[in-house]
């Protein structure tokens, strides 16, 4: 059988000590009996955790299974990841607290760093967020790898980095490098590459959920710091003309390009030849491809796999509140 339909794929919760209860009404389920949910992996292939599709000819397969027998029709051109496997993550985060100031290493750090490190440059699209949040991002102009290196361990590292204060639809880059830390009271989604290699530096002197303190990874955290980089603060993306159907680039990278997209009539798009994703943030509407018999009904929270194969599809009927968040595979 030949991969030649959209894939919906099962959420993934995962508790977390910064976790709260956001994310189970962002997808319409109910987390209550498995704790704080700081993040909910919706689409990955991790050896740890994979999606399982919820429907159709493959329900019941994982995606990492998928890459083994269906590569070339989910992917196309788009690239795996260096591992092998797909190259993109994405997820959604409840930062109900603080998250621990933390890097992730570019591709040479990685290398350099060994035992399983994986390059991860990552990008924010922010939900909602509370009065006052805001993001740690990146390090103050004047911190150089000597003065950051003094304080990394202690409370003080927080007053080296740049505070951004955010709202809903502003959108952030976070290459990989740059030490960052999402603050309390933010709902955002993650478009990231595929790794889950973080090394904490401070943790605000909290135990994680088992008593204990959690780990941090000050050496490793040191060498993959970017000291050069300076983040750019949060951005609107920026919006095109496409008339009864509004769109705004949110971010272009190597790796992926992310839109948003306000859907109000029939709406037509092609694969060509790449992996797209697609998170439904507001509404309803179908799916239809030329390729293919056959009606989906996208709703809101659910997020969807459309192979390279699929070719030429369109959304149809949405109910005038149809927004989703579209994911070009490229790397």
């Amino acid at each position: 059988m030949v991969l030649q339909e959209p894939l919906l794929l099962r959420p993934n919760p995962k508790t977390k000590v910064w976790g709260g209860e956001a994310l189970s009404a962002c997808l319409g389920l109910d987390f209550s009996d498995l704790g704080p949910i700081g993040e909910v992996w919706t689409l990955a292939d991790r050896e740890e955790s994979s999606n399982e599709v919820l429907q159709g000819s493959f329900a019941g397969r994982l995606l990492r299974g998928l890459m083994l027998s269906e590569r070339s029709a989910l992917l196309g051109t788009s690239q795996a990841s260096p591992s092998d496997t797909f190259p993109v993550m994405m997820k959604l985060l409840d930062s109900n607290r603080d998250l621990s100031v933390q890097v992730h290493p570019d591709r040479k750090s990685a290398e350099r760093l060994g035992s399983g490190a994986e390059a991860k440059d990552e990008f924010w699209y922010i939900l909602d967020a509370r009065d006052g949040a805001r993001v740690y991002l990146g390090l103050k102009p004047e911190v150089d790898a000597v003065t950051f290196a003094a304080k990394a361990a202690t409370p003080d590292v927080v007053d080296l980095l740049q505070e951004f204060p955010v709202k809903r639809g502003d959108c952030l880059w976070v290459p990989a490098g740059t030490v960052h830390s999402i603050g309390g009271g933010i709902t955002l989604v993650e478009v990231q590459q595929n790794s889950d290699t973080t090394y904490r530096i401070y943790d605000w002197g909290r135990k994680g959920l088992d008593g204990k303190p959690r780990t941090c990874h000050l050496e490793e955290a040191l060498q993959a710091i970017d000291y050069e980089s300076r983040a750019a603060g949060p951005v609107q993306g920026r919006p095109s003309n496409d008339g009864v159907n509004p769109r705004t680039l949110l971010v272009e990278t190597d790796q992926f390009g992310v839109e948003l997209l306000s859907v109000h009539a029939p709406l037509e798009h092609r694969t060509a030849g790449r992996a797209w994703i697609y998170l439904v943030l507001a509404g309803q509407g179908h799916l239809r491809a030329d390729e293919v018999e056959g009606q989906w009904t996208l709703r809101r929270g659910e997020t969807w796999l459309l192979p390279a194969s699929l070719g030429h599809y369109r959304f149809e009927q949405p109910d005038g509140h149809f927004r989703l968040l579209r994911v070009e595979v490229r790397a």
